[in-house]
Order: structure tokens, then C-alpha cells, then sequence
């Protein structure tokens, strides 16, 4: 009977489902495998639905379960990442390796935003980091939003925006000496 019930509830709620999860997420691909385990997840506990909540109310709530443990997981992908972005830079401590060259550029290299290679490059760089370094990235220096905007967009306090340019900054240097300037 309760099996019945989860297939009128998937064919009565998914729609409702996957437009919450598209809003959580922005990703249609991750709102379609939220809604999905949604209801795996559903099915495993079916047994202990005792409808004291509507069937809606219920599924949802294991949704927002699903999309909490999502961006959980998603953070500690992007603490990854920075650490990652990092490590050429400092060592196991947190101090500057005292034998990282980055490098002078030359005048010369004053225009090479005029340089289509050069831009390639840049945007793979760009593209490589962390993906919340990106967005402070992209946001200030491609659209030329002010900090105040950047950390109202991203949510985030003004010290962490900073900290994050500046830790962008430098893996983008590392990134551009050793795919521009040193070939």
C-alpha cells in the first residue's frame, strides 16, 4: 500500500520538488539528483511516514535534508581546492616556502591582454581555481563590481573577500609564470 502511495507522490510532487531544488542549487543536473535521492531516500523510510505531516511536507523536508548535505559536501570540495591552490606557495605550517620564484615580468608584457594566447591562458588560470576564488575574481576585475556589491552577491564579510583576492592573486601569478612566462 505505502509503495502505491510513493508512486502517486512521485508523480504528484516531483515537479514541486525539482523547482525548489533548482532554486537551492541553480544547477538543473544537481536539482534532478537531489529530487531523485529524495525519493530513494523516501523509499527506504516509507515505513516510518506515519502521516502526521501531508506527504509534501514530508518529501520536502528530506529534500532540504539532501540540499544541506549537499553544500556540505560541496564546502569541504572547495577547502580542497584552496589548500591545493596553496601549497605551492606555503608550506605544511602556513609559512611562505622560501625557495618559490615567481618571477619579474617585463615592461614589455604591459599589453598582453592584447595577446589572444595570452588571454587563453589567463582564462584557463582563472578557471583553475577555487570556485568561490573565481567568483571574487571575475566579479571585481571582470565586471568591475565593488567590494560591498561582491560581498553582498556571494555572502560573504568583507575580510574574507579580501583574503580570497589576494589568495587568488597570488595562485594566479604561479599559474601565469608557469604557463606564459616561463615557456
Amino acid at each position: 500500500m505505502k509503495e502505491n502511495n510513493l508512486e502517486i507522490w512521485v508523480n504528484q510532487y516531483t515537479e514541486d520538488l525539482y523547482r525548489w531544488a533548482l532554486h537551492k542549487t541553480s544547477s538543473q543536473q544537481v536539482a534532478e539528483d537531489l529530487v531523485q535521492e529524495t525519493f530513494l531516500a523516501a523509499a527506504e523510510k516509507i515505513d516510518s511516514f506515519r502521516g502526521d505531516s501531508t506527504p509534501k511536507t514530508w518529501l520536502f523536508s528530506i529534500l532540504n535534508f539532501k540540499v544541506i548535505d549537499y553544500y556540505r559536501s560541496k564546502s569541504k570540495k572547495d577547502i580542497t581546492l584552496e589548500n591545493e591552490a596553496l601549497a605551492h606557495f606555503f608550506d605544511q605550517d602556513g609559512e611562505w616556502k622560501q625557495n618559490v620564484n615567481i618571477g619579474i615580468w617585463d615592461a614589455d608584457d604591459a599589453n598582453l591582454l592584447d595577446n589572444t594566447d595570452f588571454r587563453t591562458t589567463l582564462e584557463h588560470c582563472i578557471e583553475a581555481l577555487p570556485p568561490k576564488w573565481q567568483s571574487c575574481v571575475k566579479l571585481k576585475y571582470l565586471s568591475e563590481k565593488k567590494g560591498e556589491e561582491i560581498c553582498q552577491e556571494l555572502g560573504i564579510a568583507p575580510t574574507n573577500l579580501w583574503q580570497m583576492i589576494h589568495r587568488a592573486k597570488l595562485q594566479l601569478r604561479g599559474c601565469l609564470h608557469t604557463n606564459w612566462f616561463k615557456h
